[in-house]
């Protein structure tokens, strides 16, 4: 498969969870509705995505993670429907801590800025 067409299966991908999470098709207390598929990662030969999310507020990552993950097996028949390719590959939920980590080198950078300022 073409990186192109591996780019596209992956945004398909993130796309059809994000609808499964904002319509409340996945219905599990513990998920909130704050939470947002940020990457999707398919091995080269589409057996494997992982996913990785974030949610709102921050305390409520890890039991979204949880709830996605409990309910993976409903996610990926709902994303064979979609997809409609032969096989549908099997997913794995993360956290994804990226816009943490880019919060913190951005207050760094403006605490050097400070510094060479003043």
């Amino acid at each position: 498969m073409s990186e192109f067409s591996q780019k596209r299966l992956e945004s398909r991908i993130a796309e059809a969870i994000g609808e499964l999470i904002v319509s409340g098709a996945i219905k599990n207390p513990h998920l909130s509705p704050f939470t947002s598929v940020t990457r999707v990662v398919l091995s080269p030969d589409n057996a494997q995505c992982s996913v990785y999310v974030s949610a709102l507020p921050d305390n409520r990552i890890d039991p979204s993670v949880k709830a996605l993950n409990s309910a993976k097996g409903f996610i990926q028949s709902r994303l064979g429907a979609v997809l409609k390719t032969r096989n549908t590959p099997v997913l794995t939920f993360f956290r994804d801590d990226s816009y943490r980590e880019a919060e913190r080198v951005n207050r760094l950078i403006d605490e050097a800025m400070k510094d060479i300022d003043g």
